[in-house]
C-alpha cells in the first residue's frame, strides 16, 4: 500500500485501519470489516475502564554503559549543531507468560493495537485527529513518577523538560503548517496521569490545531506523508536527526514509534505507537526511549527509558 491508496479510500469514504512503520516506508491498510480475517484488533477509548492486573513483564535490563555510549554520541552531535533534540530509543528483552493477545486484552490504554502474532502496542499518545476539517495533534514530552513529592510542579518547573517540550511543539506547529491553515497552540503543557504497571506516571502534553480544506478526505495520505515520522519520537531538525538515529540506535525500530489510526468515513483518529512489545526470534522485545537535549542527564534518561518498560 502507498499513501496514494489512502487518498483513494478517503475519496470513496471507505473506513479503514492504517499502520505505518517509523520511517513511513511500510504501510499496512485493512478495511475495517476485514480486521478479524487478518487477525488484527484495535481499541480506541478515551474513557477506558481501568482493569487491575499484575505487571507480568520481567526485564533483562539494558546495560547503563551501553546506553551511555549512545547518549554521549548524541550529545556530541548536539554540540556540533547537527541536532538539538533527538529521541533516543533502545530495545529491552522482556519475559512474560502472556500471549500478545492476552497482553492486548489486559493492558489499560487510550489506544491499543495487536497486529497478528507480531506486535502489540498500548499507547497513551495521540498523533493526529481530524474532525469536520479541523486537524489536531498532541505532542507528549516530559515524564515523571507520580509518587515523587510535588511531581506536577517539579515536571512543569524543570527547565530541561520545558526546553524539550517547546522544541517539539515548535516542530509540530511547523509540520501542521505544511498541510493546514490557521495553526495555533490550543493548550500548552497540560498534565495527564497514566497507569504504569506498579506505579503511576505523569506526562506533559500540548494541543496544536489547524484548519484543513473541506476535501481533506481525498488527501489523507498526503497529510500523513507530510507529517511522518512523528516529531515527538524523532526530533529536530527532523531530517538530520533521523540520520543520527539511524547511526546511533543500532537496531531497527520497525513499526515501533510509527503510527496507527482509524478512518471511519467521517473522521480520523490516530496514535504514536509507543509502549510497544514485538515478538522476535530472541523472545519479546519492548522498545522505549526519551528525548535528549544538551541539558539532559544520562542517568535520568536511562531511568526514564526503563520506567517506560511496563504493562499499563
Amino acid at each position: 500500500m502507498t499513501f496514494d491508496d489512502l487518498n483513494s479510500l478517503g475519496k470513496k469514504r471507505e473506513p479503514f485501519l492504517f499502520i505505518t512503520d517509523f520511517k513511513a516506508q511500510n504501510i499496512v491498510v485493512i478495511p475495517l470489516d476485514e480486521l478479524h480475517a487478518n487477525n488484527v484488533e484495535f481499541c480506541i477509548d478515551e474513557n477506558y475502564p481501568i482493569k487491575t492486573h499484575l505487571d507480568f513483564l520481567e526485564k533483562q535490563t539494558l546495560l547503563f554503559s551501553e546506553y551511555k555510549k549512545k547518549f554521549d554520541y548524541v550529545i556530541e552531535k548536539i554540540k556540533a549543531g547537527d541536532t538539538y533534540l533527538l529521541n533516543l530509543t533502545q530495545p529491552t528483552l522482556v519475559k512474560t507468560s502472556l500471549t500478545l493477545k492476552e497482553i492486548f486484552e489486559c493492558a489499560n490504554a487510550h489506544y491499543k493495537l495487536r497486529y497478528k502474532d507480531e506486535f502489540v502496542c498500548f499507547s497513551p499518545e495521540k498523533f493526529i485527529q481530524i474532525k469536520e476539517s479541523k486537524i489536531s495533534t498532541y505532542p507528549m514530552k516530559g515524564t515523571i513518577d507520580a509518587s515523587i513529592a510535588n511531581a506536577k510542579e517539579t515536571i512543569l518547573g524543570n527547565k530541561k523538560e520545558m526546553a524539550e517540550h517547546v522544541m517539539v511543539v515548535d516542530l509540530l506547529r511547523n509540520d501542521l503548517s505544511i498541510v493546514a491553515k490557521n495553526v495555533k497552540v490550543e493548550k500548552f503543557r497540560y498534565i495527564t496521569e497514566i497507569e504504569a504497571g506498579k506505579k503511576k506516571l505523569l506526562h506533559v502534553s500540548s494541543h496544536i490545531s489547524g484548519d484543513l480544506e473541506d476535501d481533506w478526505h481525498s488527501k489523507i495520505g498526503d497529510v500523513l506523508s507530510a507529517l511522518l515520522p512523528a516529531g515527538s519520537i524523532s526530533g529536530a531538525p527532523k531530517k538530520s536527526t533521523l540520520d543520527i538515529i539511524e547511526k546511533v540506535e543500532g537496531y531497527e525500530r520497525g513499526f515501533f514509534s510509527g503510527v496507527f489510526g482509524v478512518y471511519d468515513g467521517k473522521a480520523l483518529d490516530s496514535a504514536v505507537m509507543i509502549r510497544f512489545i514485538e515478538k522476535t526470534k530472541n523472545g519479546y522485545m519492548y522498545k522505549s526511549g526519551g528525548g535528549i537535549t544538551l541539558d539532559s542527564d544520562v542517568k535520568s534518561e536511562y531511568n526514564e527509558l526503563l520506567d517506560k518498560v511496563y504493562l499499563p
